[in-house]
């Protein structure tokens, strides 16, 4: 718990990086992971999209969540489910941040669905 609330902070001002050197520049990018799913002249690349919407949406993502991160450390400190109320929050965390960068459809898809199937949403 403590591991992903440290990183998760570590994310939250990584985004606040990203956004304050957006404004300076403000030039968009895709980093592309790896290819993902290729059908004849369909390609689909997992990959990241960054842009002002999306570095916008990131300081809010993970800001607040870090900020939930930390508050839960004292609030669920006594709650024998602790550890799998930090697993549902990270999950929900990843599925957000999903939906956040995406570069297309199918994986904006694959985070809505994983976002949809969380059981603490």
């Amino acid at each position: 718990m403590l591991l992903t609330t440290g990183l998760l902070i570590v994310g939250a001002v990584l985004s606040w990086i990203i956004f304050l050197g957006f404004l300076h520049e403000g030039h968009d990018s895709s980093v592309e992971i790896l290819p993902w799913i290729t059908s004849g002249t369909l390609k689909a690349s997992w990959a990241l999209r960054l842009d002002a919407l999306t570095a916008v949406m990131l300081v809010v993502v993970n800001t607040v969540s870090a900020l939930v991160h930390v508050y839960s450390l004292g609030y669920m400190s006594h709650d024998e489910h602790q550890p799998r109320f930090f697993a549902y929050l990270s999950l929900f965390t990843f599925a957000m941040l999903m939906l956040v960068t995406s570069d297309n459809l199918i994986q904006m898809f694959f985070g809505w669905k994983v976002w949809a199937s969380c059981p603490t949403c």
